[in-house]
């Protein structure tokens, strides 16, 4: 049995591989050998319709991806106003702007730091800057899964970030994706790739806003190589449109004694995933994975969340929290992997959701597979709502109903959207939520029930 889409669906993409792969010709032969290899990776997979039997997407239904028709190659103008108004944004930051997959020089905000390179991905690799050959593609070309197989396919423009061996940046490095304003529904592969040398320290933002009111298909690719002695602090902000879809892919390699910490806001979107993959290679690694998702009407947002622990002494955590009102649906799929040498691990994985409505979903499915003796892990679920007992206690202390349940469900969030640490980052994630409750509440029928 076949869990991929019919053909008809594949050959979608296909003349716009071709024309992408005509318009590349000049590109270095690597890169054309990998995007070919991947487009025919994808051409066997093709889109993971079929959910019976496929675990990956087994509670999500891709049939509305597979029968959407997008445009290549359209793009919109875009203004710094309106940049700053969708998303975070410091002029104290190196901020590196992309807009419909294309790097805008004139709308980042770069200090020239130094230790510090971020700019175009296109000029890193025709210049064949730092490892990058060697990188792209690697960890996220290295499995069989049709969103990364079709990004590296089109693999053209984007954003390149290294940090220099020894450097620790003091301001935050943001990467802002920008869909444009523009009528026509359009398909893009944001691209990402990170390289921090040994001993270095950077806190990275990684932004999607979306302008468009049209639905649009995004599926961008993360890659992040951590040095030897690193410390990353990577940030998550995911904000599509309500008819889009947006399927995001994170892999990171980790070196010994490195500090991967990666915290994740997303909302809108019809179907939203965040798919993120840690490598622990080394011993001394160490991986921390948060975040907090928010889901209305018919709205899906998936979290498929794994760490492998590959070497002894690494330590991890996952800890997601949901909340979702109407008819929405929300996926979380943990996994942690200790392999038979990685004695002396540590991992921790857990997922919590607040129901606000009868109609709501949540599947959870934590999972630890441990192949070593001298392990210490765990790992747990829950799903709930707000009791009438919680409800009265606001109220008897003289708080109206509405404002109590408004802050009850902000309360819920609080401890996520604390570790959004720089400054202008958490007035913003907080100013998106506070704007969203009553979305949320208004779709609301279990707050305050038995």
């Amino acid at each position: 049995m076949t869990l991929a889409s019919p053909p008809a669906a594949v050959e979608k993409f296909s003349a716009a591989y071709k024309s992408h792969a005509a318009d590349s010709a000049s590109s270095p032969e690597w890169l054309k050998s990998r995007r070919q290899q991947a487009w025919s990776t994808f051409s066997e997979l093709g889109l993971p319709t079929k959910r019976r039997g496929n675990e990956l997407w087994k509670y999500t239904n891709l049939q509305p991806l597979a029968a959407a028709d997008f445009e290549y190659g359209v793009t919109g103008s875009v203004t710094l106003d309106q940049i700053k108004a969708a998303g975070p944004w410091d002029d104290a930051w190196n901020t590196v702007v992309v807009v419909d997959g294309n790097f805008h020089a004139e709308l980042s905000n770069l200090h020239g730091t130094a230790g510090l390179t971020a700019g175009s991905l296109a000029e890193a690799i025709a210049e064949g800057t730092g490892n990058i050959e060697q990188q792209l593609g690697s960890l996220a070309g290295s499995e069989e899964y049709a969103f990364t197989a079709l990004s590296t396919a089109f693999i053209d423009d984007g954003a390149y970030v290294a940090v220099a061996d020894g450097t620790e940046l003091g301001q935050p490095v943001q990467v802002i994706f920008v869909t444009s304003d523009n009528a026509a529904s359009r398909a893009s592969y944001p691209r990402l790739l990170v390289d921090t040398g040994a001993n270095s320290s950077v806190v990275l933002i990684e932004t999607y806003v979306n302008l468009a009111d049209s639905a649009q298909f995004s599926a961008p690719v993360v890659e992040v190589f951590a040095g030897e002695g690193s410390s990353v602090h990577h940030y998550r902000v995911q904000m599509e449109n309500e008819s889009s879809f947006h399927l995001g892919t994170t892999r990171v390699a980790q070196l010994g004694n490195t500090d991967f910490t990666s915290t994740s806001f997303a909302v809108g979107a019809s179907i939203a995933r965040n798919d993120i993959h840690t490598l622990l290679d080394a011993p001394g690694a160490t991986c921390t994975l948060h975040g907090l998702y928010m889901t209305n009407g018919d709205q899906q947002q998936d979290q498929e969340i794994s760490t492998t622990h590959a070497k002894p002494g690494c330590t991890s955590d996952q800890f997601y929290k949901g909340i979702l009102s109407g008819k929405s649906t929300a996926v979380f799929s943990g996994k942690v992997i200790v392999e038979r040498d990685a004695q002396k691990s540590e991992a921790g994985q857990k997922d919590l959701n607040l129901l606000l409505s009868r109609g709501a979903e949540i599947y959870a499915k934590p999972s630890l597979e441990i192949y070593a003796d001298d392990v210490v892990a765990a790992h747990g679920a829950t799903a709930g709502h707000v009791d009438r007992d919680t409800l009265f206690y606001l109220q008897s202390r003289g708080v109206d109903e509405e404002a109590a349940k408004a802050i009850l469900v902000r309360g819920f969030a609080e401890e996520m959207l604390n570790e959004f640490k720089p400054e202008a980052l958490n007035e913003f994630v907080e100013k998106i939520t506070d704007e969203r409750i009553p979305i949320l509440l208004a779709e609301s029928d279990t707050i305050g029930t038995a």
